[in-house]
């Protein structure tokens, strides 16, 4: 994945895409992949770098959603606990059982939750991850040391699964292109151009590096863009209504001390209204999430102070050493494009159904848009199967089902450290054998070696600091304030992979100390915004 030669293949093509896609986030990847396996013509444009909203700000779960059992949904349960399945046999060395355990403290929760993850298990069918069972008041603290001992009952065990989102989607990314397809971040849609009848035949699209402008012909156009969505809808229908009700969910990252073992926590029912998880993740504790409606999407959204406050007093409920401010690793903020349902003005987002949504303008813009990480296979089937319909194109079986993801490999966590990067993990270490340097960390509080910087410019279309440090490496995630101690010589190694000046390796670090602030919670009071009255 070269972003120089994506370019250039853009500029040389002179007959029409088969499916433009815009947005290159899951949903997009997913699209891309689906179409290129079938032997479409694809091209992807992302005006950001890759997952830079919602795709890599999830909670790091592939699972088929518990309180959507409880809604009564048991369609979109079943159809993303068989996703979460094929995720595991398509990506395993990006996707792993991870057991959780509902703690206990009424008599009739046990009951009640045992029975409710039966069914899960039942609706899991053949992709079932691990069968549930009750534990005992001794079996959930030998699984959860640190859970609040303190009128403790027991425990529920059940099984979900567990990614690294962003990771997966440049795998995703990957995997279309080994297909045939082109796809290229910093490339942004500015215009949709129609024919004599008014119906969209090509993107013109802007190279936000060199600021040059170029025109992609298209049989089909996707909008995918996801938080976006509605922006890119007036791209076609100016006047077009909304679509998207977005609601914001924040995580606070922790020490894994907190939450030791290798067992999640996850409390179905909160004062937020939504389940509240605490995960093991990259040797640290994750814990979220909220579900605040907000007015507008952006990328780099903002925690309220009532979220944080909410996050730590729920996770200090259920752990026996309840976390505080000072503790907070890192705190990031994702929004969920939730589509807007008939008459469910005023109502909590929460109550918003997570099943995608297909629509198609008058112009032929296909939108896509809902649904979660766990299904966006197929979601992307979905939208192929339509788009082959709208543009005549030539109709071939989805074989996603059955795809490996680039770097598929078995037994990955023999890696190490390396695991995520699959059957790429050898060109990895073979760049740090090269370069004794490129195998020392970044920080010594970091995972990170100074080879995946290097490899994520060359092969992964890694463009900035950030671009190395929050999505192709989670260290932004994992600890901030590390992150930000360890930019400077990412950007060295970044600059020189680039070929850019010194001067650039400065405003990197510059910019991107300034947006880690965003990332890390003070003792005191908070850079948060808070929710006016």
């Amino acid at each position: 994945m070269k972003r120089s030669e994506m370019i250039a293949r853009i500029k040389e093509r002179t007959e029409p895409w088969d499916i433009v896609v815009i947005g290159g986030g899951a949903v997009g990847a997913g699209v891309a992949v689906d179409a290129a396996s079938r032997g479409l013509d694809v091209l992807l444009v992302e005006r950001e770098d890759f997952g830079k909203g919602t795709s890599s700000r999830a909670t790091k779960l592939v699972h088929g959603g518990v309180r959507y059992l409880e809604q009564g949904n048991v369609s979109l349960v079943m159809e993303a606990l068989k996703e979460r399945g094929l995720l595991l046999r398509n990506a395993p060395h990006l996707v792993h059982d991870l057991p959780f355990v509902v703690p206990n403290y009424s008599w009739w929760e046990a009951p009640f939750y045992g029975i409710g993850m039966k069914v899960y298990d039942l609706l899991a069918g053949k992709y079932n991850f691990g069968r549930s069972r009750i534990l005992s008041f001794e079996e959930t603290l030998e699984r959860l040391p640190t859970i609040q001992h303190e009128g403790l009952r027991g425990g529920v065990l059940y099984h979900d699964g567990q990614f690294d989102d962003t990771r997966l989607l440049i795998h995703l990314l990957a995997t279309a292109v080994d297909h045939g397809a082109t796809v290229v971040n910093y490339v942004a849609a500015v215009e949709l151009q129609k024919d004599a009848d008014g119906f969209l035949n090509a993107v013109v699209v802007e190279d936000r590096e060199s600021g040059e402008r170029l025109t992609a012909q298209a049989k089909v156009v996707v909008n995918a863009t996801g938080i976006f969505t509605d922006e890119t809808r007036r791209l076609s229908e100016p006047g077009a209504p909304a679509m998207v009700s977005p609601s914001q969910g924040i995580h606070l990252v922790f020490d894994r001390s907190f939450l030791s073992g290798d067992t999640a926590i996850m409390v179905p029912h909160t004062s937020d209204g939504r389940v509240l998880f605490a995960i093991p993740w990259h040797d640290r504790t994750l814990v979220g999430t909220t579900d605040t409606p907000i007015e507008q999407p952006s990328y780099e959204p903002l925690p309220l102070e009532e979220e944080i406050e909410f996050v730590l007093e729920t996770a200090g409920q259920y752990l026996s050493r309840p976390p505080a401010r000072k503790d907070v690793l890192s705190i990031y903020v994702g929004i969920r494009p939730l589509v807007k349902a008939a008459g469910a003005e005023g109502s909590k987002t929460s109550a918003l159904s997570r099943d995608h949504t297909i629509q198609i303008d008058g112009a032929g813009l296909l939108t896509i848009v809902g649904g979660k990480w766990t299904t966006y296979r197929h979601m992307a089937e979905d939208c192929v199967d339509h788009a082959i319909t709208l543009g005549s194109l030539k109709d071939t079986p989805c074989v996603t089902a059955d795809l490996h993801v680039h770097g598929y490999l078995q037994n990955a966590q023999e890696l190490g450290a390396l695991a995520v990067y699959g059957t790429d993990a050898a060109a990895v270490q073979a760049l740090a054998n090269e370069r004794p340097e490129l195998a020392e960390k970044l920080h010594p509080e970091l995972p990170y070696i100074g080879a995946e910087i290097v490899w994520a410019a060359q092969h992964e279309m890694s463009r900035t600091l950030d671009d190395a440090l929050a999505r192709r490496t989670r260290a932004l995630l994992l600890n901030a304030r590390a992150t930000v101690e360890a930019a400077p010589k990412v950007a060295e190694l970044l600059a020189a992979e680039l070929g850019r000046d010194a001067g650039w390796a400065e405003e990197q670090v510059r910019s991107f100390t300034e947006l880690a602030q965003q990332y890390i919670l003070s003792p005191g009071a908070s850079p948060a915004k808070v929710r006016e009255a």
